[in-house]
Formats: C-alpha cells, sequence, structure tokens
C-alpha cells in the first residue's frame, strides 16, 4: 500500500498525528515506534538548521524558548526546499503573529537581518566595476548614472536598532543599544557578508539605486533627511565591493 506523500508530511511535522496508512512493521502491525523516532528525528533536524540559521534569535529568547518557537514554526512551515540551509524564510512572518513574543516586536526584524546574512552568504559572486569611469564627469552627468549593485548586497529597514542588537548578541565590545530606528546595509567584499548601519536616509539611496539614478537615489534619501551623509554611504557601497556596474 502506497502512502500519499501529503499525508506523510502532515503526519512527520505532528506528533499528535496517527501513524499514516501503510507503515507496517514485518509482523504487520502499525510501525508506530519507528515511525515516532524517524518523526523526532525530523523535528530535531529542521529545529537545529534553525538553530544555524537565527544565532541571534535563539540568544535573545534563550534555548527553552527558541525551541519551542522552533517547534511550531516547523508544524506550520515545512520545507519548501530541498536544500535545508536555506530553510526559515518565513520565520519574520511567522515572529510577527506569534502571540508568545508579541511584546518583542523587534524580533520580526532581528529576523529579516540574519536572513540578509544567509541570503548574501549564498548570493552569486560579482565583481566591482571600475570607479575611475566616474572620473571627469560634470555634476548633473553625475546624477544620471545608473549603478548596478551586487546580489550580495542587501538593505533590510527597521524601526528597531537591529544592528545595535546584532552586535550587542555577537561582538563582546558593542556599545549599548540604543532605541532608534536602524536600516542596514549587509554586504560581501569577501567570502563572509558584512552587515553596516546606513546613515539617516541610507537605506531610501540604496532602495532606490537599486532601480533608479543616482540622482533618484539620492532625492529619495533627502526627503528623509535633508543633510543626507552621501559621502559616506557610497564609502560603505564601495568598501564592500557592491558596485559592479556603470551605466
Amino acid at each position: 500500500m502506497t502512502v500519499p506523500q501529503s499525508n506523510f508530511q502532515a503526519a512527520i511535522l505532528d506528533p499528535t498525528a496517527p501513524v499514516p496508512p501503510g507503515l507496517l512493521n514485518p509482523d504487520g502491525s502499525a510501525a508506530s515506534k519507528r515511525f515516532d523516532v524517524y518523526r523526532n528525528n525530523v523535528t530535531v533536524s529542521l529545529c537545529d538548521a534553525l538553530a544555524v540559521a537565527f544565532p541571534v534569535l535563539k540568544k535573545l529568547l534563550g534555548d527553552n524558548n527558541f525551541g519551542i518557537l522552533a517547534k511550531s514554526f516547523v508544524r506550520q512551515h515545512p520545507p519548501s526546499d530541498p536544500v535545508i540551509a536555506l530553510y526559515g524564510h518565513a520565520m519574520p512572518t511567522f515572529l510577527e503573529g506569534f502571540e508568545p513574543v508579541r511584546s518583542l516586536p523587534y524580533l520580526a526584524d532581528i529576523a529579516r537581518l540574519e536572513l540578509a546574512i544567509r541570503r548574501s552568504y549564498h548570493a552569486a559572486d560579482s565583481a566591482p566595476t571600475d570607479l575611475n569611469r566616474l572620473d571627469g564627469l560634470a555634476p548633473d552627468e553625475l546624477m544620471r548614472v545608473c549603478l548596478t549593485l551586487a546580489p550580495s548586497a542587501i538593505v533590510v529597514r527597521s524601526a528597531w536598532p537591529i544592528h545595535a542588537i546584532w552586535r550587542a548578541n555577537t561582538q563582546p565590545d558593542a556599545p549599548k543599544v540604543k532605541m532608534a530606528a536602524e536600516d542596514v546595509l549587509v554586504v560581501r567584499p569577501e567570502f563572509d557578508p558584512e552587515p553596516h548601519l546606513l546613515p539617516a536616509g541610507g537605506g531610501a539611496f540604496v532602495d532606490t539605486l537599486s532601480k533608479g539614478s543616482l540622482g533618484d537615489a539620492v532625492e529619495a534619501a533627502q526627503i528623509e533627511v535633508a543633510e543626507f551623509d552621501l559621502t559616506n554611504t557610497l564609502g560603505l557601497l564601495i568598501a564592500g565591493q557592491a558596485i559592479t556596474d556603470i551605466a
């Protein structure tokens, strides 16, 4: 007897579900104990994958609370990709609706930052362009330039101090967290992604730069803050080898 895949998947992630019909011991009885062992191993493996993917989230919640959250997530969001290293993309949305952490609204954006770091790590390789091509352009010509960003360059915008929280939980010398909105740029100049705090307006600048001209990006940033620090923001992109083409 063939076990339908949907029935098997539902049962493997629900500890209260009965053994799917057709899973039998050699003597013809239901393979309850064997299936329970397999079901537990699958859940543990997926929870372990989430712990690797969201180390800061785990540290903020503590091992026990993270374990409870991870099991709930696994049951509601089974893997949709065969690559286990990519599991967990629905975590931010899940956290926004998970009642036990409703008093910690910044957790969803922490998860978004950790996902961005992982996406940056797995993004396609790219080479930085020669920025000397910009030399000699008049100011109005420079504002019409369009810059292509590396696939590994990702911006996470938040109403919470996500970069400060991330640093406080990953770096021993991190400064005290101050409650403020923060935008973070993740770049991968070498092999490992690096999250950097963007200056005010920097999130709007990089977001717009990915789909418009340099002038459009500066205008978007200045709508948020009149004294936008263009030099600092471009410096982060250049140091992160995130500019791959000029048009």
